[in-house]
């Protein structure tokens, strides 16, 4: 395709390409949180848990952006929950909150609660996370399984998570751009 790439750092979208069709990143947008030498990780921002966010952390999902929902932040390890949060106040580093890039972090939940009401502008939580070993990611996006972009603020805190996918990709130039159109059963055109 003819959009450059992105690096492979934080806040760097991953957006699956149209042959990514293994049942489980098909259509996803993930931010990447981290990566070394060790590997990537990073949360899909484009679909919701099965599981209520009220019955998981109790007293967050009032916290919690619209659409106020657990995300499926990915295959690994479901059980566990990242939250990415945005200070009130630009200038402020709450208590528990890490940067990762622009105004975008990450917040530890076992922050105590009183501490984080009222201290962010948005925050979401995903159950789990997906993560790529040494070389695994690079190799990827090599075989354009997927497309490395720019993240934004408000493509972390959208308010319809579900429609992503087609919205990075319709802002992006030339060819890139025209996968927003893209549908699953090109063979029926």
């Amino acid at each position: 395709m003819d959009a450059a790439a992105a690096p492979l750092e934080p806040g760097t979208l991953l957006v699956a390409g149209v042959m990514l069709t293994d049942g489980v990143f098909d259509g996803s947008v993930v931010l990447l949180l981290d990566v070394d030498a060790s590997g990537a990780l990073g949360v899909v921002l484009n679909r919701f848990a099965d599981l209520e966010l009220a019955h998981a952390l109790p007293g967050w999902e009032r916290l919690a952006s619209y659409p106020h929902r657990l995300h499926d932040g990915g295959p690994v390890s479901q059980e566990g929950a990242i939250c990415l949060a945005s200070p009130l106040h630009a200038d402020e580093e709450p208590p528990g909150w890490r940067r990762v890039f622009a105004s975008v972090g990450l917040l530890h939940l076992q922050t105590p609660f009183e501490l984080a009401d009222g201290a962010f502008r948005d925050l979401r939580i995903f159950a789990g996370y997906a993560g790529w070993g040494p070389g695994q990611l690079a190799d990827e996006v090599a075989r354009d399984l997927w497309f490395c972009l720019p993240g934004t603020y408000s493509d972390v805190f959208d308010a319809d998570p579900e429609g992503l996918w087609r919205r990075v990709l319709a802002r992006q130039p030339g060819e890139l751009g025209w996968l927003s159109t893209w549908t699953t059963t090109p063979e029926w055109n």
